[in-house]
Formats: structure tokens, sequence, C-alpha cells
């Protein structure tokens, strides 16, 4: 049997997930592809999905977004760390800046001049020398040809949705409103064949996108795709979503802040600041966290809170036939780092490279499938190591993540690290060496070992690099406006 041409793709739900799929393949496949959406309004969203990853520069390079008209259209704010407050122990702070961290060399990253430096009791604090650190410090914020600074965004995820949607439509992306009432599949090999709608109208496809969310209705509720579970290290299994007015200062990052069975999440917006607390419903219940949330709040709550429940995993098969699953539907990790909308983005992009243009076969579902295993698990582990690394012994939630079994992956990297400071970006994988790096030493995981490089140079000239690197960079933010400042100006409408 001759695999089947893909001509018409069916993308099953909205939101984000189903936006940013259609806007990509509209972008990229012009004239190549008959691309439908199917979604109702009567289905809300989840949408939490409101930080992100440096990574969606890239992707909306691929979509050609203008980035002031995006910002202006989704309320975005920009974003240049996570402040996380109370993970290593109780009263603890530290940032997971996205910049680079001092200059490496060939032969080892930069934190190993800086433990040369501390050993011989100079040096400062290690984000002395992150440029993107310092400024969010001083809630600074400016980029342009002569300033390069590495950066994301916070946005509203309905208004990005439907500003995508305002993108996609124009480039022949059909839109169907309505709800599927059932699923027709072929009766022979099992592919999906037609969505058959509440209204009695009938959508057929070659190749089916599964935007759904947590039910995965074709992935899943059709296919049987299967689920692998990952609560025995990620623990937490809901969240309370609330919004509060916009506050006076705009930070350019996002604060994580641990609380007594999970964390809470401040997220800074143009016209609004998002709020959430992200628990473990076995350690807490749902009118502990509500209090802990509403008490924690800076502002009124602009209405009562919203409660989700997931569990932390990834879907088995990513693509199962004619069905390739993104978003939600694919699988969820946890908001902590803002991974669930990079997901989706590479997902997409993956999907891209591997499209079956000459049809759907084997070969290309299992690498697919291979790649999307892999992006999963690299996550997965940076995301246990901020539950694993910490010394709090004041709940049993945080007792019992400081004490679970963790992945062999991850406990070969915490190992290599605390013997002898070494950390290192895998092919392909999502968060450098300064991630990983900031996170190990932020929540109190002291290497005993390092690489000497820096003795080669002798005290004092590795004391004069690094003041003079230090200076640098604070006479850099010195100089740039602060973030509510360049916001104002380069979100600006046109003409104003």
């Amino acid at each position: 049997m001759e695999a089947p041409i893909v001509k018409k793709v069916v993308v099953t739900g909205g939101g984000t997930a189903g936006w940013v799929t259609a806007a990509a393949l509209a972008q990229q496949f012009p004239e190549l592809l008959d691309i439908t959406l199917v979604e109702s309004e009567e289905i809300g969203t989840v949408g939490v999905g409101e930080a992100t990853f440096p990574s969606i520069q890239s992707f909306h390079r691929l979509l050609n977004l203008d980035e002031q008209e995006f910002m202006r259209e989704s309320k975005a704010t920009f974003k240049l760390a996570i402040s996380f407050e109370n993970w290593g122990g109780l009263g603890d702070r530290y940032l997971h800046a996205f910049g680079t961290i001092g200059r490496s060399t060939w032969m080892g990253d930069f934190q190993h001049f800086w433990l040369a430096a501390q050993e011989g009791g100079f040096g400062g604090d290690l984000g002395d020398y992150c440029f993107e650190r310092q400024a969010a410090l001083a809630g600074k914020f400016a980029t342009s040809e002569a300033v390069k600074i590495n950066y994301a965004y916070h946005f509203d995820a309905g208004l990005y949705a439907a500003y995508l949607r305002r993108l996609s439509e124009p480039k022949g992306v059909k839109r169907i409103e309505g709800k599927i009432k059932s699923v027709r599949q072929h009766p022979e090999t099992g592919f999906v064949e037609a969505l058959v709608l509440e209204s009695g109208e009938t959508v057929t496809g070659d190749l089916f996108v599964d935007c759904s969310g947590f039910r995965g209705l074709l992935i899943e509720q059709t296919l049987k795709a299967g689920y692998e579970d990952y609560s025995p290290w990620l623990r937490t299994d809901r969240a309370l979503a609330v919004q509060t007015p916009s506050g006076k200062e705009i930070p350019p990052y996002t604060r994580a802040i641990a609380r007594q069975a999970g964390w809470q999440w401040r997220i800074p917006l143009q016209h609004r600041v998002g709020n959430g607390m992200v628990f473990c419903s076995q350690y807490q219940s749902d009118e502990e966290a509500r209090a802990t949330l509403l008490a924690n709040l800076e502002g009124e709550a602009l209405f009562e809170p919203r409660l989700l429940k997931f569990k932390a995993g990834r879907r088995l098969k990513a693509w199962d036939k004619n069905v390739v699953s993104m978003g939600l539907a694919s699988g969820f990790i946890e908001p902590l780092e803002s991974t669930s909308i990079h997901l989706i983005q590479i997902g997409v992009t993956r999907l891209m490279q591997l499209f079956p243009f000459s049809g759907i076969t084997p070969a290309l579902i299992n690498r697919y499938n291979e790649q999307s295993r892999i992006e999963y698990e690299r996550i997965r582990d940076f995301i246990i190591l901020h539950y694993k690394l910490t010394e709090r012994d004041d709940t049993a939630f945080w007792r019992d993540c400081r004490d679970m079994p963790i992945p062999d992956s991850l406990a070969q990297r915490i190992e290599l690290f605390k013997e002898s400071a070494m950390a290192y970006q895998a092919t392909d994988e999502m968060f450098r060496v300064e991630s990983w790096m900031q996170v190990m030493l932020g929540q109190r995981l002291k290497p005993r070992g390092y690489h000497h490089m820096g003795r080669m140079l002798g005290p004092e000239r590795l004391r004069t690099a690094l003041d003079t690197l230090k200076g640098s960079i604070a006479g850099a933010v010195a100089k740039m406006p602060t973030h509510r400042e360049f916001l104002n100006s380069y979100c600006a409408s046109p003409g104003t």
C-alpha cells in the first residue's frame, strides 16, 4: 500500500498551539497545503502560558512577525530572567538569566575562572558577569543594533492566539467554528479520515494536528497513543491562575517563589500581572493553595482563581498514524522555566522539517517521535533539578523532593558538576551551560573541584580581567532606560 500523500492539513483546536501551527504552516508552505483549523469558542483554552524562552525569537523570524506589532497586539513585555526565591532554602534568591556569563575559552567555561577567583578571596558574585542578570535586577531594558541582549517575552496567550489568527486567515487558513461530535477512521489502517461536527458538517483531511489540549481528542481518545507519567519526579499536579492589575514598575523577569507544596508565579504584562500557584494535591488541598496564592498577591485579584489539573508527562507517540499532537495534547511538564510554548514551537518546526510531502511513512514517524522523546526528557531533567537540589526540610513536600530517586541521566549531570564544576549542553538541547550552572550554584550545589585554567593567568591578571568585565557590564546597564520607559517608546502605536 502506498503512503498517503498529504495535501490537506486539519488542525484540531485553536489556542496558542493551534494558531502557532496554522500560522507556521501557512507562512512556510504557501500554495502547497490546504489548511483548516477547527475550534469552538465555547471550549476555553488553558491560557497560562504567558512566559517564554529566547528560542521564540527564532520562531517569530520564521513567521516573519514584526516584533513591535506583536508586542502591541499581545500586550507583551520583555523577559531577561527568572527569579527563583526560596528554592535552595528559605530566604534564598537567585536568577536564571538568559545571557552569557563571563567569557569562556575552548578549554572550559567561565565558572572555572570564577571559582579560581573565589578560592583566592575575590571575584564577587557570579551574576556580576552577566549583562542580562544585572539589567534584570536594575529593572532596565533596551535592544538595538548597538545593544545586544538575550531575551524572551511575557505575553497574553489569548491575545497572542488572536493575533496569529489575524495573520493566518489572509494567508489561506480556513477556520471552522464548531464542536467535534465524532472522529471517522479508515476501517483498515486506522488513519483518521474526518471530523464530524455537532452541526453535521464533515471535515476531511490527510494529516491531522491534534491541539485539543489535555484530553488529546485524536492522539489519545481515538488512537490510544499512550502516556509516560513523569509524576514520580515532578509531583505538582494542579495550578491556580488569577490576574491582578499592573503595578507601577514592570520588572523584566518572571518570579518563581517556592511555597509549602509547590511554587507561585508572577508574570508582568503591559496591562496586568499574571499570577498562579502550582502545587501538589497530595500535600496541599485546593483551598489551602488558593488561600496561599491570594494572601501573596501584589494587588487585588481580578476574578476568582481558576483551577487546572494536570499530570506531568509526555505522549508515548507524539505522532501516530496520520495524527501529530501539539501543545498539551502531546504532553506537559509544568510551567516552571516556561517551556510549554517552546515545546509547541519546536514541535511545529520539527513537523515542517519532516513534513510528509511524499507520504506518511513509519520512518518519518519514528524520527519525529524519537526527537520528541529526547526533547521532553532533557527538559524533564532540568525541571527535576530545581526540586531535587533543595536543602529545605520545613515541609513534607520539599523533604520528599530532596530525597527522591532521580533519572540516571540527571544524576550523572549532578555528579559531574559536584566533582568538577563541569556542565554541558547536549546536541539540540534547549538549556545551555549557563542555565545548568546557574541553577546548580543557585541551589547550593558547591563543586568540590574545578579546572585550573584560571590559575594559569595568575591572581593579578585574573582579578584585573574580572574587574574589567564587571565594570563594563555595570557601565552598560547604567546607560539603559527602565523597562517601562523602553516599552512605552517601543510599543507605541505608529504615528503617536
